[in-house]
């Protein structure tokens, strides 16, 4: 009335009339959390941390001591106290200082008005100060509106809910929790007066930073609540000799406070806040995951991902001084969902940066807050032997491995490329690490010791586009090959991508490895299972999608080798279940693999290094280097660090999912000493004119003699892949 009066009747009139009878109060902001597979929270995002509850889960003495400090007459007003209109007015004419006379409805509403301009964008203010006339007149209109559609019981829930207590922790629930570590409906009187004393000056009254204020402010809160008649005396003279009693429990918001799942958990938010699926821009998109309470239900094992990021922290320590730029990762996917079941690596979730923090996640492309990928070396092999099996060839051909120089010019059949044809611009060696190599071979047996001479040669009698079709269709994109280094299917142009020149994803690996323990049938990777609102509102999530991206039979092929290589060279008789994978290490081994399955989990772990990955300065090298505060061996592979870390995770993990039969493989065709016809008209067949009948038979009796003797040196063995496994050509190539 005062105010109506100073700004001027008519004026007031007008502005009463204007106002609709009441409005819209848009959904108090909640936060969104993420959570498991089992439901278990992984994080909360928020701007406003509130758990809203119910009037009976708020303690009697919290009810209590806010009206008793910010609203007496609370439960006998219509929503305007005139009695505290005068009070104010004289108070105000008379005193030095200035108070309010705002009833708790009141209170509500410029809260719930606030709210809403926060979520609409509005640059209106009605921040206690700031206010005008016309904004004190709307109020007093909407309370008395509010006070006929809700209940003084509900009026009251809804503040208790709304409030802000202390920087982003809004309601009592949310207060509760920070301060004393207790649910809303557990705390005590003391607790409760100072919780009500806090809400006049948040920041004021805050008894972390000023406990001295805090405690006189909840004494005084007590003396009102024992004269309005809400405490016994006994009550008083007790909880006004106690102390503050704090036992704050902070929940940052964020993917900071996930642990070992934060890299997942970013993951997620990106996921989220690039798909238009939850609103028009990107600003909609924060705003509901920051304010919208959405439940976000996700694929990860949380418990299996600590397992990972243990074994990623043990095979790369984060805190060592030598490895400031080595890092490591592993991610896993689930055959026949598509599912990510662990996303992990060995720093720390910190945008502070310094040693061992980053909140760069490894596993993922760029756009989705990820490193850009790592030349993927000898794991892109296995896509070339498909394609040799496409064309009608097979695992036990043989294949002339000789050749060790291609010049400018030369030109590779690519039938979806312009002219037919993939032409190399600059002399490129892809050479072997071990001279003894360079011979003829049985297209298994290169395989199996990655020799790149030989999967070269393989491709020079196919279709490179055979070979990208199946890359693509397994969901592996080249990461620099699009417009500004974006993601791009791969193409033929530049032929060194069959032995791994071209940087990918560590889940693009691991989802399309996932098709080989799966017949063939490649799903598409996907992190969140389900989306829902605090009303129960769906969104919209990737569904299971699956295709046959490979034929059955040439991958129960392919993990006939797959497996021999897993099995003997890596397991080495530790896991004892099907499983199948291949190593991978570019020049320099700036980025070493091993992406390896069962029918149950495919995954793909990673060791390199993030900004020297390549080849330009010797040290960038890990041949040698200093890793984990020791010299590294002067040969770095797969097998130094990426292979032991598959192994130390996959014992237990294959364990957790199927592990059923991974096919069979066929077998060679037996062939009789007197039919010599026959077996020249194999190996004709089967390779170049080049091979002669003699080479043949060396290569057959070679190969013979290292199936025989590769059980009792398998030592050897591993020392001979260090060398052999020369995943990525030279430089020039990159």
């Amino acid at each position: 009335m005062a105010a109506i009066a100073k700004s001027g009747l008519t004026t007031g009139n007008n502005i009463v009339s204007a106002l609709p009878s009441s409005f819209e109060a848009l959904p108090i902001s909640e936060p969104s959390t993420i959570v498991d597979a089992e439901g278990k929270e992984i994080a909360k995002f928020y701007e406003q941390n509130r758990q809203p509850v119910k009037l009976d889960d708020i303690s009697p003495f919290m009810r209590k001591a806010i009206v008793s400090v910010e609203d007496e007459r609370f439960y006998e007003h219509k929503g305007i106290d005139p009695q505290g209109i005068a009070r104010a007015v004289v108070g105000n004419l008379t005193g030095s200082s200035r108070s309010g006379a705002s009833t708790l409805t009141q209170q509500y509403v410029n809260n719930l008005l606030v709210n809403n301009q926060e979520l609409t964008g509005s640059e209106e203010s009605t921040i206690s100060g700031q206010k005008d006339y016309a904004d004190k007149i709307r109020e007093l209109k909407y309370a008395v509106s509010i006070e006929k559609e809700m209940s003084k019981d509900e009026i009251l829930e809804g503040y208790l809910n709304l409030v802000l207590f202390s920087g982003r922790e809004y309601g009592v629930q949310a207060a509760a929790q920070y301060f004393y570590s207790v649910d809303a409906k557990d705390l005590n009187l003391q607790q409760s007066a100072m919780l009500a004393g806090m809400v006049q000056l948040p920041n004021v009254y805050n008894p972390i930073n000023n406990p001295e204020r805090s405690l006189d402010r909840r004494n005084k809160v007590l003396g009102n609540m024992l004269r309005a008649g809400a405490i016994t005396k006994a009550e008083y003279d007790k909880a006004v000799k106690s102390d503050l009693e704090l036992d704050p429990s902070r929940s940052p918001s964020g993917c900071i406070a996930a642990a070992d799942n934060a890299y997942f958990c970013d993951y997620v938010t990106n996921l989220i806040l690039t798909d238009d699926a939850y609103g028009e821009t990107k600003q909609d998109r924060e705003n509901l995951l920051y304010r919208g309470g959405l439940t976000i239900k996700t694929t990860l094992n949380s418990k299996l991902n600590k397992k990972a990021a243990k074994d990623a922290r043990k095979a790369i320590d984060p805190k060592a001084k030598s490895n400031k730029d080595v890092f490591s990762s592993i991610v896993s996917v689930e055959p026949g969902t598509g599912n990510i079941l662990t996303m992990a690596q060995n720093t720390t979730y910190d945008p502070s940066g310094g040693l061992g923090n980053t909140v760069i996640n490894f596993a993922v492309e760029r756009s989705l807050g990820g490193a850009g990928g790592f030349q993927g070396g000898s794991t892109m092999k296995p896509y070339t032997t498909l394609a040799w099996l496409k064309e009608g060839h097979n695992m036990w051909d043989t294949i002339n491995a000789r050749k060790q120089t291609f010049q400018p010019g030369h030109k590779f059949k690519a039938s979806c490329m312009p002219g037919g044809t993939a032409t190399i611009g600059a002399p490129w060696e892809p050479k072997n690490a071990s001279r003894g190599f360079y011979r003829s071979m049985k297209v298994d047996y290169g395989l199996y010791w990655s020799i790149n001479s030989a999967t070269v040669q393989e491709a020079a009698k196919l279709d490179l586009c055979n070979i990208t079709d199946y890359i693509n269709a397994l969901g592996v994109k080249a990461q620099d090959a699009g417009e500004n280094g974006t993601p791009a299917d791969f193409t033929p142009s530049n032929p060194s991508f069959i032995i791994g020149s071209e940087k990918i994803t560590p889940l693009s690996q691991a989802a399309a490895f996932a098709a080989f323990a799966n017949k063939g049938e490649f799903c598409e990777p996907r992190a969140l299972t389900s989306v829902t609102d605090r009303d129960g509102n769906s969104y919209k999530v990737k569904k299971t999608t699956c295709s046959q991206a490979v034929e059955e039979q040439y991958v129960s092929d392919l993990n006939g080798t797959l497996s021999r290589i897993a099995k003997t060279r890596v397991a080495k008789g530790s896991i004892d279940v099907p499983i199948a994978g291949k190593t991978g290490t570019n020049n320099g081994a700036t980025s070493t693999w091993f992406v390896g399955y069962t029918s149950g989990i495919s995954t793909a772990s990673w060791v390199g290094r993030l900004k020297g990955q390549g080849e330009d300065r010797e040290e960038n090298l890990m041949h040698g280097a200093m890793i984990n505060d020791q010299r590294a061996p002067s040969m770095v592979d797969s097998s130094t660090y990426a292979a032991p870390l598959w192994l130390d995770f996959m014992q237990e993990a294959v364990y957790d999912y199927p592990h059923e039969s991974l096919g069979s493989a066929r077998k060679a065709p037996v062939v009789k000493k007197k039919e010599p016809a026959e077996d020249s008209t194999e190996d004709s067949k089967s390779d170049s004119k080049e091979d002669s009948k003699s080479d043949s038979k060396k290569e057959s009796s070679s190969e013979s003699k290292s199936d025989e003797k590769e059980s009792k040196k398998e030592s050897k063995s591993e020392s001979k892949e260090s060398k052999s496994d020369s995943e990525k050509e030279s430089k020039s190539d990159d």
